[in-house]
């Protein structure tokens, strides 16, 4: 038994300080939450009753909340399909072999380095919805080169307005799924390649029996973390839009419960979001778990 707490002490000293920092300031905080969305605490005034389901069965069934969340879908498949499409072409290109190489790995990974905010007021000007002699950004450089039929109202569109917002989301993101997709192109040996061509393979079978599921693992993780990313989505529409109802997802809708004081719907909302979350992050980490178990 001693020679036990030998072995395992030490280890668990050591990570100590992590698991008591976690224990607080991330377990902790959204135990708090959870309490917070199932009581009463609609004001300023301390919370006076537990309520159990309410706040969410209520949240569940509100026009507005449920606005949020068809909102978010689009804005979540469009940025989805719109990152993993345009950053394997890139990744595809550059495993061709492009000159100068390094400047279009730094161009297309710039938009990284730049923050949600920054981009969002500038894309806030490309998006401007006037037409005609009044455009501005997107629209001007439509009219002034005869494609005036393109001019669009963006996000001023209900509903679809989401998918012109997932533009400047995929513009900064495509280029960290290029990375990733990449990495997993130049993880692929030569030899492989070379032996399914000398088996007579053509190119197209060549990519769909070796090269795709090699990428798979790859491609996974990609979508993990750009869906992810997506339904947390908050400081890019707040710099394009603000908070306005016609371009609302749940982490707005959060803030704008939150300023208003109602504390138990915006704890609820934010509940909800780290449930979406999880479905989208839970399978992954079991499936890692597994595959690991399997290579060893």
């Amino acid at each position: 038994m001693h020679k036990g707490i030998r072995n395992w002490g030490p280890p668990l000293l050591l990570i100590s300080p992590t698991i008591i920092i976690l224990g607080i300031f991330v377990y902790g905080l959204i135990g708090a939450n959870v309490s917070v969305a199932m009581s009463d605490r609609h004001s300023l005034q301390p919370a006076t009753a537990f309520v159990g389901l309410d706040n969410f069965i209520a949240l569940l069934t509100e026009d507005r909340f449920l606005h949020s969340l068809v909102n978010l879908g689009v804005f979540t498949l469009f940025f989805m399909v719109g990152t993993m499409v345009f950053g394997f072409l890139w990744a595809w290109i550059l495993d061709k072999g492009v000159t100068a190489e390094g400047t279009f790995r730094s161009i297309y990974l710039f938009p990284m380095a730049v923050s949600f905010v920054a981009s969002g007021v500038v894309w806030r000007w490309l998006l401007n919805s006037a037409t005609g002699e009044r455009a501005s950004g997107l629209n001007r450089l439509f009219e002034t080169i005869g494609l005036g039929f393109l001019q669009n109202s963006w996000w001023n569109t209900p509903i679809w307005g989401m998918a012109a917002i997932a533009m400047p989301a995929i513009w900064q993101l495509s280029g960290y799924v290029m990375a990733l997709f990449l990495s997993g192109f130049r993880g692929i040996p030569e030899e492989l390649r070379e032996a399914a061509r000398m088996d007579g393979a053509t190119e197209w079978q060549l990519y769909r029996h070796v090269i795709f599921p090699q990428l798979s693992p790859v491609a996974l993780s990609a979508l993990v973390i750009v869906a992810h990313m997506s339904l947390k989505v908050f400081d890019l529409i707040m710099s394009i839009t603000g908070s306005i109802y016609q371009t609302e997802v749940p982490a707005t809708y959060m803030w704008v419960a939150l300023t208003s004081n109602d504390y138990a719907k915006s704890a609820a909302i934010a509940t909800v979001l780290l449930l979406l979350v999880c479905v989208f992050i839970v399978p992954y980490l079991i499936w890692v778990s597994r595959s690991e178990r399997r290579a060893r």
